[in-house]
């Protein structure tokens, strides 16, 4: 091993850490304010003056078994509806060829740096007229299908060799087995990295929820975090911070559960 190159690698891992450091902060800061008392949270504490308060005012203060509930149904919906939609537009893109096929392309890659917020006003107005406001459905409906679900999945399907495309038409295997039976076993890693971004999507949007729901009834995991934020009644910022903790313990868990496949999906689907 040459010296350039151990001086490339030693950068390299520098510049990784430094970059881990500033995304972890944040989260370190979180974690920590959530253990200290509130008069001692400007002022500094120490190992000894942590405590559990925090924790015991997130849960009395907000429902939180409704609010997990109510997140994981928003998730699990959203997820099946998009790989449904998008696992076939996936694999048509990627393996035929049509009259348009360029231009469907460039509309969905167009509309990956299209922004939420834009459509919401018409959205909004739709599920206002069919009388779905403050359910379930209102808070799945801009999400049942996504462009960036397509591409990761098109992208993936360009790995696979032709071989068992040809082979599979040869046993006559129709184009809804082809995708159902040939190329969803093939593409588990993809599936597994796209559902960490849509449950993460999901789980953590708080701008549409506040849009359609109009009781907390409904109400997501975000909405538990906001219970703490109030100007009026005082920003309790410690037991906001423990409930931002509890909000963010069930993805870290799924994440550690599926990070390997999650990483083998991303590594795939870049390579066309």
């Amino acid at each position: 091993m040459t010296a350039r190159t151990v001086t490339r690698e030693t950068l390299t891992h520098l510049a990784l850490a430094l970059g881990g450091v500033i995304i972890l902060a944040p989260f370190a800061i979180m974690v920590w304010t959530a253990f200290v008392p509130e008069r001692l949270i400007f002022t500094g504490a120490g190992p000894g003056d942590l405590t559990l308060e925090n924790f015991r005012i997130a849960l009395r203060e907000w429902d939180w078994l409704s609010a997990y509930r109510t997140s994981v149904v928003v998730a699990v919906i959203t997820f099946v509806a998009q790989l449904v939609t998008c696992l076939p537009a996936g694999y048509v893109l990627a393996r035929h060829r049509f009259r348009g096929h360029g231009v469907a392309t460039w509309v969905m890659l167009g509309c990956l740096i299209v922004p939420g917020q834009v459509i919401a006003i018409p959205t909004y107005v739709v599920i206002s007229r069919v009388g779905q406001l403050d359910t379930i459905l209102a808070l799945v409906w801009p999400s049942l299908t996504s462009a960036f679900g397509i591409f990761l999945f098109r992208q993936f399907i360009l790995t696979l060799p032709q071989s068992i495309f040809d082979a599979a038409r040869l046993d006559r295997v129709s184009e809804f087995g082809m995708v159902w039976r040939v190329v969803l076993p093939n593409v588990k890693p993809a599936i597994t990295a796209f559902g960490i971004f849509s449950v993460v999507s999901s789980w953590n949007d708080l701008f549409w929820a506040s849009v359609v729901l109009q009781s907390p009834d409904n109400a997501t995991v975000p909405f538990a975090v906001t219970r703490f934020t109030d100007p009026e009644a005082g920003i309790q910022y410690g037991a906001q911070m423990a409930a931002a903790s509890l909000a963010v313990l069930p993805l870290i868990i799924a994440f550690l559960v599926a990070q390997r496949q999650f990483i083998r999906g991303i590594n795939l689907s870049a390579t066309d």
